[in-house]
């Protein structure tokens, strides 16, 4: 269980394949790792790890193998090298983000072989990648994940099973949902910010500062239901208050916003729709 004392394979040695193979040197059964760029190759090389020439050679050499490439192209063109000499009981994990749809099909290639794919994604970036402090959502099966928890636990600080084949990745999309949403609505507080006459560095200041107490985003992410929440429930006065705090601060920006000529869409959206979002519904907005 949890990839035994095995060989472990690495495809892909970019800016977060790279952190993350390295955390793998001191695997028990040893490393072995494939990149199209030999420069790429050499530290690892360098270091102890064995180096493969093709997919297909180091699926000779590993029964573990995660792959972190561009896309779904090169994904599919990695494993399609994998499965000419994957030996059966093989798992290969995709860490790269691609379409959900991609990983099922893939998944259901690889079976014909006797050969079992994960989407695993990460979560973190490159800073958290040369920390070894990545969250990985796994979809597969319950025997991959126990296998893939060994050598995933080098690299990774959260190791989420999110369900079957493809739950890894629709994971993956929903968090980074909340991540990109937030940047457009940082760029419309800086917008805001610039109008108003302020020097929108030190709001960035303030914004990482208080995001790093308060947790952001995620703070609110604790519920396991989006169901609207019964009066009686322990969460209502707690979001009913940020319901109310929102509507009002975000009606106030929305007011400054007007009176400065700057359009302010996702404020004007969040505001209709944070109380229902919160599960407790409309409080003032009007």
């Amino acid at each position: 269980m949890n990839g035994g004392a095995q060989p472990v394979g690495f495809i892909g040695l970019g800016n977060m394949g790279a952190p993350m193979a390295k955390r793998l040197l001191d695997w028990p059964g040893g490393l072995v790792v494939g990149d199209v760029r030999a420069e790429a190759v050499e530290p690892f090389i360098a270091a102890g790890a064995q180096s493969a020439g093709s997919p297909a050679e180091l699926a000779k050499l590993a029964t573990i193998i995660s792959v972190t490439v561009l896309d779904d192209a090169q994904v599919r063109d990695v494993v399609s090298q994998i499965l000419e000499t994957a030996a059966p009981g093989t798992v290969i994990a995709v860490h790269s983000t691609i379409s959900d749809t991609t990983a099922t099909e893939l998944a259901q290639q690889c079976l014909e072989h006797e050969v079992e794919l994960i989407d695993a994604p990460v979560s973190g970036g490159a800073p958290a990648a040369n920390r070894g402090s990545l969250a990985v959502m796994v979809g597969g099966s319950a025997a991959a994940y126990q296998r893939v928890a060994g050598p995933f636990g080098k690299w990774a600080g959260l190791i989420v099973h999110a369900g079957d084949v493809g739950a890894g990745t629709r994971m993956k999309l929903a968090r980074n949902l909340v991540h990109f949403v937030a940047f457009a609505a940082a760029g419309e507080a800086q917008r805001l910010a610039a109008a108003s006459g302020l020097d929108i560095t030190e709001l960035g200041k303030v914004v990482r500062h208080s995001d790093a107490i308060t947790g952001g985003p995620g703070a609110i992410m604790l519920r396991n239901t989006t169901e609207p929440v019964a009066p009686e429930d322990f969460w209502y006065p707690i979001l009913s208050h940020v319901r109310d705090l929102g509507e009002k601060d975000l009606a106030l920006a929305t007011d400054l916003g007007a009176r400065l000529g700057v359009d302010l869409p996702l404020t004007q959206l969040a505001r209709a729709e944070l109380g229902n979002g919160l599960g407790v519904g409309e409080g003032n907005v009007t």
